[in-house]
């Protein structure tokens, strides 16, 4: 888990400002299937949002410890019921990346209007 920088987290929170919660912990806290979907949407998506029910904010603040520590994701923000976390995700395999291009339309010329 990276520090992230005043400036990366101004940044992530701002990406983060329209990202609907992608994962709810419910009474049962932390359990391996929470987990197991927070790693899950952390592998789909680098930022995501938590929705914590309880009324306990230092327990909220603890459990966000407790996900970066499990998952290697680091905290960006804990805003009443919603954590937002991020982990970089490694960059695609090379085969992946080489993808065709894609087919150009042959440029249509200003005579081929003409002859209309």
């Amino acid at each position: 888990m990276k520090p992230l920088s005043p400036a990366e987290r101004k940044l992530l929170k701002a990406r983060a400002h329209a990202l609907k919660p992608v994962v709810a912990v419910g009474n049962e806290g932390l359990s391996t299937a929470v987990l197991k979907e927070i790693e899950t949407s952390l592998k789909a998506h680098d930022l995501i949002k938590i929705r914590v029910m309880g009324e306990d904010r230092e327990l909220r603040q603890a459990m966000l410890g407790e996900i970066c520590r499990l998952t290697g994701a680091s905290p960006v923000q804990h805003i009443g019921k919603i954590l937002v976390v991020y982990r970089e995700n490694p960059a695609p395999p090379a085969s992946a990346a080489k993808k065709r291009p894609a087919r150009k339309q042959p440029r249509r010329t200003k005579s081929s209007y003409q002859n209309t």
